[in-house]
């Protein structure tokens, strides 16, 4: 991936959290600090980064290759239309606002932008994310490659060409690791009211789903080849999966959530 970040040019507008660990992500494969400039006044940055203000980055000589949008929704409307003149320039914009369209990018851009849109998760903070891409017809080839790169180096990477499917992404990936850490809140209080010590409920139930996730990622069975595995005919797990597995057990409540997000995402798109 080194050699794929040798030469790439990045404006990052906004390093909170996600915008964060995406540089960071970046320095460790080899992304040149001098060759990432960020507009964030309060904002941190890593040795040689440069941290610059709106006037300075729509200045920049040679100009920025791919326009990282980072900003929080409720604040893009207000940040992005200033950096319309960088599309003249042939910057594609990679936006990770959550909901905002690529129509909607342009709109705000008020010109005919190369636009990546992206859903990442809160896992890119450690190297473990997973993002899903939509790009409008005028990125290039190349510009959706140095797109993928870039969040690759955070985690795992795929494509969707239909941009509503975005809405079911951020239902399943973009809000999910909530409904992982609301399983192990359940799974700890579950544990408390059977009577364990609530420090050791909250252990067993976090250090479970943590390993249980490590041990998906490490094995190439199918989630089910897995869980048949673990669940002996007739056993504790086989009493408990009764019912979860029951007609109105885990899945199709699942169901009905990710049915919530995804209208909510729509509504906020809209």
């Amino acid at each position: 991936m080194t050699s794929e970040l040798l030469g790439l040019r990045v404006l990052l507008l906004g390093c909170g959290r996600m915008g964060g660990s995406m540089l960071a992500g970046w320095l460790a494969q080899g992304l040149d600090p001098a060759a990432v400039a960020v507009v964030d006044p309060a904002a941190e940055v890593p040795p040689g980064v440069r941290r610059i203000t709106q006037d300075e980055a729509l200045a920049l000589t040679p100009r920025p290759d791919i326009c990282v949008v980072a900003v929080k929704p409720q604040m893009i409307n207000s940040v992005l239309p200033a950096y319309g003149p960088l599309v003249a320039q042939g910057t594609v914009f990679l936006s990770i606002a959550a909901g905002i369209t690529l129509a909607g990018i342009e709109r705000m851009l008020n010109a005919p932008a190369a636009v990546v849109r992206a859903m990442p998760n809160t896992p890119a903070a450690i190297g473990r994310g997973m993002t899903v891409l939509c790009a409008n017809p005028r990125v290039e080839a190349p510009a959706r490659a140095a797109c993928e790169t870039l969040l690759s180096a955070v985690g795992a990477v795929d494509w969707v060409d239909d941009e509503a499917l975005m809405d079911e992404v951020t239902a399943l990936s973009g809000s999910g690791p909530a409904y992982v850490f609301l399983l192990v809140e359940a799974m700890a209080e579950a544990g408390r009211a059977a009577g364990l010590p609530p420090a050791l409920a909250e252990k067993l139930a976090r250090q479970t789903v943590a390993g249980s996730g490590a041990l998906l990622d490490a094995q190439p069975d199918e989630p089910a080849a897995l869980r048949r595995a673990v669940t002996s005919p007739g056993g504790t797990t086989a009493a408990a999966l009764a019912v979860l597995m029951a007609d109105d057990g885990l899945a199709p409540l699942m169901k009905r959530a990710l049915e919530a997000a995804a209208h909510r995402s729509r509504e906020l798109a809209s």
